[in-house]
């Protein structure tokens, strides 16, 4: 058995250990918070977005948005993390794009923009390594500037004429406690269901009309179509992130304060052992000394 110094010691690390945790714990929950506040930020914009697209695409503009199909390569936008300590996150949505990477790509090597360091390694170790990895925002806030930077490599790809298909994959949440490994093609663009608008439908008495070009109208329309799906993604993959990073800092905590539990308990055991060998040592030259005297 371990000495009381030695279990004390032990049990002193073990509440250090706890406190971080709880730290932990404590900037998961808030950046969860920051993260859900910025996914329903994106709600009234996304909808005026697609009340553009409806009257924009009254005419049936399919052949203008989507021409015909060419060959060319898909590419692949995956979001995993910078950092660990948040269960298999990064395992789950690498072997889902892998996964789905290999039935839509067919033989030829797809193209991948990576987002988090350690998905980036994952791919690597797969054998299938990023063409790019690029770090994660930091916060909610920052979230913007990344998605200009994916938005760079997008126009890069498609000005080298060789883009046909390009996906997202990311962890989508379900609750702040589970994900849900989920893809979004972003092209082809699936505007089919912007082609007819009722009045009905239309939140105002009549239907609007614009004066601008329509080509230049329904470009910047796509613009944000774009903008809006790689900012939620990000955001959702982060929410993500930190769900399950609170997730394993609860399991985690839950085992800290078992194992330090059973440290107490030993420490207690061990000090009554001292104590009752002491009194036992007490008794023992008493009764010595009692035995001299007769």
């Amino acid at each position: 058995m371990e000495t009381p110094e030695r279990l004390q010691q032990k049990i002193k690390s073990m509440n250090d250990l706890h406190n971080i945790v709880s730290t932990m714990k404590a900037l998961s929950a808030s950046n969860i918070h920051q993260y859900e506040m910025a996914i329903e930020s994106l709600v009234d914009y996304w909808h005026t977005v697609e009340l553009g697209l409806n009257i924009v695409m009254r005419d049936n503009l399919t052949q203008v948005v989507n021409p015909p199909a060419q060959s060319g390569r898909f590419a692949a936008i995956v979001f995993g993390s910078d950092h660990g300590m948040c269960g298999r996150f990064n395992e789950d949505i690498t072997e889902h794009a892998l996964e789905h990477m290999k039935s839509l790509s067919g033989e030829v090597k797809p193209k991948i923009l990576c987002l988090g360091l350690r998905a980036g390694d994952l791919l690597e170790r797969a054998g299938h390594p990023a063409d790019e990895v690029l770090t994660l925002p930091a916060s909610a806030s920052q979230i913007v500037n990344s998605v200009q930077q994916i938005l760079l490599f997008i126009d890069n790809w498609r000005e080298q004429g060789n883009l046909k298909d390009l996906y997202l994959f990311y962890n989508h949440p379900n609750n702040r406690a589970s994900y849900q490994p989920n893809k979004l093609a972003l092209l082809p663009l699936q505007l089919d269901k912007y082609h007819t608008v009722d009045r009905e439908d239309w939140p105002g008495t009549s239907l609007p009309t614009y004066t601008m070009d329509r080509d230049q109208l329904l470009s910047s329309l796509i613009n944000q179509y774009f903008f809006i799906s790689l900012f939620r993604a990000c955001a959702e993959s982060q929410s993500a992130e930190h769900g399950s990073r609170l997730t394993a800092m609860q399991s985690a905590e839950k085992n800290l304060d078992e194992h330090t539990e059973e440290l107490e308990g030993e420490y207690r055991r061990a000090r009554q052992d001292i104590i009752t060998n002491e009194l036992l040592d007490i008794i023992a030259s008493f009764e010595a000394m009692s035995d001299d005297k007769q």
